[in-house]
């Protein structure tokens, strides 16, 4: 009898323990925290091999400065990259190494349990068995599927968060099906955070998920278990500060939309071309200087913004994109495009403002369907001949560059509504002849130019609203008429023209009659001669 009291409080004792620990990680947690582990040990030798190539390339270049300096710094910088890889493991790894505690713990408690219940039956060895049979339960419980999926089904009802206190109504939000996000908390998630996310996002066939700006400051990547989401449509990452983006992302086959907008990437993986379905990739503000050469297999991608990025070129694989209507490539530092622009048949808008571009190539000319295009801010000294192939375009600025005159074909582009041309200062001098083509033309500035006289043609621009001549020296028409409006000046023109016609019709009639009468004249003077017969 004493052997079993005493048996009995050596079971109550484990019972206690075991229920005093902190709650156990649950499965998604846990292969989270592993993705997370693997992620940061490829996130590290990636940073290691681009300081190992960066000092290379040093020491080609610093001639002259200390051999042990130079050492120095590359050790400190391998230093810096293991200190933040173990930043980003640090969560990672403290779950791992509870799993890792609580599956000795599970252990123990198997080796009680048949202590105590040699059969497996607990209700035949007295009270201990019972609550050992008990504790077995529990534990089972705790680290089972099943266990797992109903937090999941808590966390929807909202009578709890997802392992590390991520808030019920950012869950909501972040783990939506076509919801718009209005319900999203200010919470910032961390690495482990995110990874949790993902695997209870891929469980659940998630399609919408938006991280915009939710990812505390430290986390510059994402983890390799991302590849996992196989039924996202829409992911929106914006907003964060991401360096680089795992390979894994190009399982993504059904993505439709990506918005990366707003982050700190240098570039792209290889595989980032495997998007296949990819329609809307937003990727500007962020670091990139160059795509990879597969992005040319984005064939399905309809509008692409690359601006205020660091590109100085765009890849010839740009052409491939026959889809794309809308191309966004401000701001960065573009010296030229490639020919193949003119392969982007489908483009509607290309923006181009904020480059460093000197000339476009006559391939533009192959955009039969373009409506808008920009060039604001760039070093353009002239447009291609093929200009007037756009005869859908309804939005041509050139305005702030070096533009010495404009082709004459640019009258054929007869869908013109806007033109801007201004700031040219002292390059530009003239408009084309037959600027009154553009019957469809609303809106024209030719402010800050050399232009002192409107074409003639001018007269039959009926639709011009809007004319914008400041601080540009025209003599004809005057500054009082250019006062009045476009109409005004539209009117001057053609009432000019018709003066000097009527003017015209005049001397010529009167030259007719003098040449008539110094014939007359001439003839009767040989006559009285005798130099001609009578």
């Amino acid at each position: 009898m004493a052997v079993a009291a005493a048996t009995a409080d050596v079971v109550e004792e484990l019972t206690r323990v075991y229920r005093e620990l902190p709650p156990r990680p649950a499965v998604e947690e846990v292969e989270a925290a592993a993705a997370v582990l693997a992620s940061a040990d490829a996130e590290e030798e990636a940073r290691l091999a681009d300081v190992a190539r960066e000092e290379a390339a040093r020491l080609r270049e610093a001639e002259g400065v200390p051999g042990e300096l130079l050492a120095v710094l590359r050790e400190a910088r391998r230093a810096a990259v293991r200190l933040r890889a173990l930043q980003q493991r640090k969560e990672a790894a403290h779950v791992v190494e509870l799993e890792r505690r609580f599956k000795v713990l599970d252990g123990l408690i198997q080796r009680a349990s048949r202590v105590v219940s040699p059969s497996g039956e607990g209700s035949r060895s007295g009270g201990g068995g019972v609550e050992m049979a008990e504790v077995v339960e529990e534990m089972d419980a705790r680290r089972s599927d099943v266990a797992a999926a109903a937090a999941v089904g808590e966390i929807e009802r909202g009578n709890r968060g997802v392992g590390f206190g991520l808030d019920t109504k950012a869950v909501s939000s972040l783990l939506r099906n076509g919801s718009t996000g209005s319900d999203m908390v200010d919470q910032k998630l961390s690495l482990i955070q995110v990874a949790s996310l993902i695997e209870s996002s891929a469980k659940r066939g998630t399609t919408e998920l938006n991280l915009r700006g939710k990812l505390v400051d430290q986390i510059e990547w994402l983890p390799v278990s991302l590849g996992k989401l196989q039924d996202v449509t829409e992911l929106d990452i914006s907003e964060n500060r991401i360096m680089a983006l795992p390979s894994t992302v190009g399982s993504l086959r059904y993505l439709t939309k990506l918005d990366i907008h707003s982050n700190q990437l240098i570039n792209l993986p290889d595989t980032f071309g495997e998007l296949s379905s990819l329609i809307d990739l937003d990727l500007h503000a962020n670091q990139l200087k160059s795509l990879p050469a597969s992005f040319g297999n984005l064939t399905s991608l309809a509008n692409l913004d690359l601006s205020s990025n660091q590109f100085k070129i765009l890849p010839d694989c740009i052409g491939k994109l026959m889809n794309l209507r809308r191309l966004i490539a401000e701001t960065n530092e573009l010296e030229e495009l490639p020919y193949t622009i003119g392969s982007c048949i489908s483009l509607v808008e290309l923006r181009l403002d904020f480059n460093q571009l000197k000339a476009l190539p006559e391939g533009i000319g192959k955009l039969e369907k373009l409506e808008i295009l920009t060039l604001h801010y760039n070093r353009i000294k002239g447009l291609p001949t093929t200009i007037g192939s756009l005869t859908r375009l309804r939005e041509l600025d050139v305005s702030f560059n070096e533009v010495e005159g404009i082709p004459e074909s640019i009258c054929f582009a007869t869908s013109l509504v806007k033109l801007n041309v201004s700031r040219n200062f002292a390059d530009l001098r003239a408009l084309p002849r037959s600027i009154g083509n553009l019957e469809m033309l609303e809106e024209l500035d030719i402010s800050s130019n050399q232009i002192r006289m409107l074409p003639d043609s001018f007269e039959f621009l009926a639709k011009l609203r809007v004319f914008h001549a400041d601080e540009t020296p025209l003599e004809v028409p005057p500054r009082e008429v250019i006062k009045l409006g476009a109409l005004a000046v539209v009117q001057y023109v053609a009432d000019m023209v018709a003066s000097r016609g009527a003017s015209q019709k005049k001397t010529d009639g009167t030259s007719f009659w003098a040449w008539f009468r110094s014939l007359f004249g001439c003839c009767k003077k040989d006559e009285e001669l005798g130099l001609v017969p009578a």
